[in-house]
């Protein structure tokens, strides 16, 4: 069994879509990197250029306007993009009127070489800059660089109504919270996205109110860290003046967002990530309890099981704070899934600290995982003070062993479901047989199994028969 299909990889790379507009004559083509707040970024993006006159396309070459939105979290992220722009740039040369713009997590840290040494894009935006677009495609056609990567303390785009990309009009993301507030040490993410901000909840509550209306099936509330979402009636916790202001004001935090949506829209499956260790509270837990369409799956990052190496990362918990939240978990919710991430030959990671960290593993026993060998991402608090100290071939067999172990973990976790009947939303075809429809259960495991008559956005009850490590197989539950 290949690791790819136990390591739950992201989609990347590919050429977004949105509906036309008979109107608009201009063609954007945009690709997204990363994270699925990357993505949600891009559909932000193509709505506010949706405005200016611009459809998408998948065909680079006619396109007026190429995006990319770009990630930083890993080295082979940013190698990547480098070799797009190139590719964008040898386009360009035959249609010397395109445009190329980077957008997202790169801008700010290469803004400069990008535009002045290597000159291989037009503009450079940054997160919180995506409604300033428009205007700095104005600034390229009057002959000037174009960059804006001012990151803002308020701004959540939370009056834009996101145009869908590539949607299977099934399921969708609602981001709730931009930014994060942890100082994690190997994380590039709060110099490049900035501090954290939480939406209003009504804005929330009426975006996936849109989506119902539109017959979506599933929404997943996304945020760097949704477990510390906090809005203050009265706004952003920045409007008040002192504490007392702010504690006369009406607050919503993660767990009561969860029961209001939950409570508004019982017909529709909710999942969130990511949640951080540190912040998730027993209220959360107790709300996805009380709600059936809350689903039964939660992303736990932990990095590493060492209580050395959580320190040295600033996470913030310790390894048994960790344990008890796990317990907490599957007492409160049983049979709930787990995933997690994992990074191998973190800076002074001893052969002790990486046996903590299968020991961790052995203890949860996590349905999936997201595992990566350490690579230092500059402007980091790691990269300013900590040595790169654990040689690639002690990283590469580390990361072999937690691969490894999570492979068997996935199997175990899959092999429980077979006999039993879930719930299964359809996304669509399998990738294997178009005979065959793929949709996922509540606790996000993948679940194939034969046409027999449903359509795409359908629930239905399968019986699952046998399994992989990556995917549950079964039929249609009579």
């Amino acid at each position: 069994m290949s690791t790819e299909k136990v390591i739950e990889a992201k989609k990347q790379g590919n050429a977004l879509m949105t509906e036309h507009k008979e109107e608009n004559t201009k063609k954007l083509y945009i690709e997204n990197y990363g994270c699925q707040m990357n993505f949600n970024d891009s559909e932000i993006v193509a709505s506010i250029l949706s405005e200016e006159g611009y459809n998408t396309t998948q065909h680079m070459d006619e396109a007026d306007l190429v995006l990319v939105n770009t990630c930083s979290i890993r080295e082979k992220a940013e190698q990547t993009v480098r070799k797009r722009l190139e590719k964008f740039n040898a386009v360009k040369k035959i249609n010397p009127t395109m445009k190329v713009g980077v957008l997202g997590c790169m801008a700010e840290r290469l803004k400069s070489k990008f535009l002045e040494e290597e000159k291989i894009v037009d503009l450079v935006v940054g997160p919180d800059a995506y409604r300033d677009i428009p205007n700095l495609l104005k600034e390229v056609n009057e002959g000037r660089d174009a960059v804006n990567v001012i990151l803002s303390k308020d701004e959540t785009y939370g009056d834009v109504s996101p145009v869908r990309l590539n949607t299977n009009g099934v399921s969708a993301f609602v981001s709730i919270t931009r930014g994060c507030d942890n100082m994690c040490t190997f994380c590039v993410v709060p110099f490049t996205r900035g501090r954290e901000r939480s939406r209003d909840p009504q804005s929330i509550l009426e975006e996936v109110q849109q989506l119902v209306d539109k017959n979506y099936k599933e929404v997943t509330l996304l945020g760097q860290n949704v477990d510390s979402y906090l809005w203050y009636g009265g706004g952003l916790k920045k409007d008040f003046k002192n504490a007392s202001e702010i504690a006369k004001a009406t607050a919503v935090d993660f767990a009561q967002l969860l029961d209001m949506v939950a409570t508004r829209f019982p017909k529709l499956r909710i999942r969130f990530s990511t949640s951080n260790p540190q912040d998730m509270s027993l209220n959360v837990l107790h709300a996805m309890a009380k709600h059936e369409n809350i689903c039964k799956y939660i992303h736990l990052p932990i990095q590493s099981g060492s209580d050395n190496m959580l320190k040295a990362m600033n996470r913030q918990h310790t390894r048994e704070e960790y344990m008890e939240l796990i317990r907490n978990v599957r007492e409160i919710i049983p049979g709930c899934a787990l995933s997690q991430d994992m990074i191998a030959g973190f800076c002074g990671e001893s052969e002790e600290d990486h046996q903590d960290t299968l020991t961790m593993m052995d203890f949860v026993r996590y349905d999936f995982g997201f595992m990566f060998a350490y690579s230092e991402r500059p402007g980091t608090l790691a990269a300013k003070k900590m040595p790169d100290d654990v040689p690639n071939d002690v990283k590469k067999r580390r990361l072999n062993e937690i691969i490894n172990k999570q492979l068997e973990h996935s199997l175990q976790r899959a092999q429980a479901f077979v006999g039993q009947t879930v719930e299964v939303l359809i996304e669509g075809n399998s990738k294997k047989s178009d005979q065959h429809w793929m949709g996922r259960n509540s606790q996000n495991h993948v679940v194939v199994f034969p046409k027999n008559g449903e359509q795409i956005g359908d629930f239905a009850m399968v019986e699952v028969e046998d399994c992989t490590s990556a995917t549950l197989i079964g039929k249609a539950a009579k």
